[in-house]
């Protein structure tokens, strides 16, 4: 590795280190996998600059005589999971095999152990047909050579629009049935002030109710001042959202169902999350909210042509509720992680 690699956490309000930053990160990212999806520069840009309230990002960029070459993005949990931290990293395909991402991870390893983070996370995009472990995957054997090692794989799935209208409004109305004593609702952008507290407790459970293999974590603090906060971010990044939830008779949010469309990578909408609350399984309200949301999608985003999705490879419930939809394989994540154990 060249003694002239220089790494630096960049300022996001400095555009032009952002823009370098961002660079590597797509070509880094894309590089050989066209199935990827990549945010688009507005996006980082928009969640770059935005108030810390419950994340901390950190953009770390390495140069080499003032060429990028590598990139990491770090995000650290304010107000739950406080030990985690979620690692991204990419080198630019034509400076890999240079010791660039060694030397970057390492530098980005220290930064945790300084601010008392002990977990970290990386993922790593790969073809469906290397498998769930990833073997002879070059990200995944580079982050098992350095100690971190598979936690959970995640199948990533994508379908084409329109979904036939005949096929979803079947499935709302022979969900129905299951549960009468459940209402649906559909909101955008914002959450109705009503929902926001119900809504939040189940949007933070869904990280500990979703398949995490290896690893361990808390519940995510979601309540109003977050949800707001990333309401704001998401409509700075350029984004629009359509959920379905379900409520009890207690008018509080017992499933729900999230797609967001983004404005700056037209035709093209990702589902976030999907939850039924654990009391409240076993009358489809799953598929019911799914196939409600996409009817909406489709009538209110005629543009989108296709939505992207991922489910841990052992969600055997939600991977037949997408398969249902039509969604079909296009690629792997594989969750790596590592407990830090360096000595400063």
């Amino acid at each position: 590795m060249s003694n002239r690699l220089r790494i630096t956490t960049i300022d996001p309000l400095d555009d032009a280190a952002l823009r370098a930053w961002y660079d590597v990160y797509r070509l880094g990212e894309r590089h050989g996998r066209p199935y990827v999806s990549t945010y688009m520069f507005e996006e980082v840009r928009a969640a770059a600059r935005a108030p810390e309230v419950a994340v901390q990002l950190n953009y770390v960029l390495g140069t080499v005589d003032d060429v990028p070459v590598c990139a990491a993005d770090v995000e650290l949990p304010l107000l739950d999971n406080r030990a985690t931290a979620d690692v991204g990293l990419r080198t630019h395909p034509e400076h890999r095999r240079q010791g660039y991402a060694s030397a970057v991870l390492a530098y980005v390893e220290e930064l945790l152990v300084r601010q008392g983070r002990r977990l970290v996370t990386v993922l790593v995009d790969h073809e469906h047909e290397a498998g769930p472990t990833g073997d002879g995957v070059p990200g995944v054997e580079f982050l098992r050579h350095r100690g971190y090692s598979v936690a959970l794989s995640d199948v990533l799935r994508a379908v084409r629009l329109p979904i036939e209208e005949q096929l979803l409004q079947r499935l709302v109305d022979d969900a129905a049935p299951r549960h009468r004593d459940y209402t649906l609702r559909q909101f955008g952008d914002r959450c109705p002030d009503d929902l926001l507290e119900s809504y939040g407790r189940l949007v933070g459970t869904l990280v500990t109710e979703a398949p995490s293999g290896a690893l361990v974590l808390e519940e995510e603090v979601f309540d109003a001042d977050r949800l707001r906060h990333e309401e704001d971010v998401m409509v700075a990044a350029g984004r629009t959202r359509v959920v379905t939830v379900a409520l009890d008779t207690a008018g509080e949010v017992v499933a729900y169902t999230d797609i967001r469309v983004p404005r700056h990578d037209p035709g093209r909408a990702y589902q976030w999350g999907t939850l039924v609350h654990p009391d409240h399984r076993g009358h489809r309200l799953g598929i019911a909210v799914k196939a409600a949301n996409h009817l909406a999608l489709q009538r209110q985003e005629p543009e989108v042509t296709e939505v992207v999705t991922d489910n841990a490879e052992v969600n055997d419930h939600m991977v037949a509720v997408n398969e249902l939809l039509g969604f079909r394989p296009i690629g792997r994540c594989a969750e790596l992680h590592k407990e830090l154990h360096i000595e400063l």
